[in-house]
């Protein structure tokens, strides 16, 4: 069975009054009668603990713990939990080796504080559709491909690639050769 998403403009109204439920987009589409788009939002309060967070959204989120196992149904499986940094990233720094007190590396630094989220999956109404654009070797070789958007660029980046040619049959490497018994079958020779 496969997770039915609710369809809303926001993560809230997903949780408290969807406009329906959808498994794929064209269902999603015909609910809200917009453009939608499948998206992964956080939201709610940070919650120091998992445990707080779980004990937060009892009933929304699969629990494991002993005396409060819950299981939701697969169709209702769309919140998550995510740990997230609580507080400004700090950016690596390189370092050198120190070869003191006969470590090689100094002591890494504190791990940086986490919180815990609630994300939410939905499908969320109202979103504008891109056209689809053709694959990214090519766009950017146009004029076209100098004055995309931050948005169409997202969306370009985002497409499945496409072959640029047909795939050819497998071609006989230079380190490899066909075997006289077995005409089909290629091996290694080094």
């Amino acid at each position: 069975m496969s997770v039915r998403y609710p369809v809303a403009p926001t993560a809230e109204a997903a949780l408290a009054r969807p406009l329906g439920r959808a498994e794929r987009e064209r269902e999603a589409r015909a609910a809200a009668g917009d453009g939608v788009a499948f998206v992964t939002e956080p939201m709610g309060p940070a919650f120091a603990t998992r445990e707080a967070a779980l004990d937060a959204y009892a009933g929304r989120l699969d629990d494991e713990r002993p005396g409060r196992a819950v299981r939701l149904a697969p169709d209702d499986a769309w919140c998550a939990l995510a740990e997230t940094a609580a507080g400004p990233r700090a950016g690596l720094k390189p370092v050198t080796p120190s070869f003191a007190d006969g470590r090689r590396w100094p002591e890494p630094p504190p791990r940086a504080a986490t919180a815990w989220r609630l994300s939410v999956s939905y499908w969320k109404v109202g979103v504008e559709e891109i056209p689809t654009l053709e694959q990214a070797r090519r766009a950017r070789r146009t004029t076209e491909g100098e004055v995309l958007d931050a948005r169409a660029l997202r969306a370009l980046t985002r497409q499945p690639l496409q072959p640029v040619r047909p795939q050819q049959p497998l071609d006989v490497g230079l380190f490899e050769q066909r075997l006289p018994e077995h005409p089909d079958r290629v091996i290694p020779d080094e």
